[in-house]
């Protein structure tokens, strides 16, 4: 599974949801679906424009978590 730490970089970069919100033109709704690992998809523009507005790389943001054995495919 795939896991957006975007509050992780958030916090280390010191900018609200709000202040993300206005910088890359995205909704407070779906800066919280994204944040709250709800989403299903995100579109490499968005990613691009996250990744401009707080200074880091789609890997800061983003991460692999392998399921557990027995999880959902074993």
């Amino acid at each position: 599974m795939i896991v957006v730490n975007l509050d992780v970089m958030m916090a280390k970069r010191k900018m609200t949801l709000s202040q993300l919100s206005e910088r890359v033109d995205i909704t407070l709704a779906n800066l919280s679906i994204l944040k709250n690992n709800k989403a299903k998809a995100v579109r490499f523009s968005t990613l691009a424009a996250i990744c401009a507005a707080l200074d880091c790389q789609p890997g800061d943001i983003l991460e692999y978590v392998p399921d557990p054995p027995g999880g959902p495919e074993g």
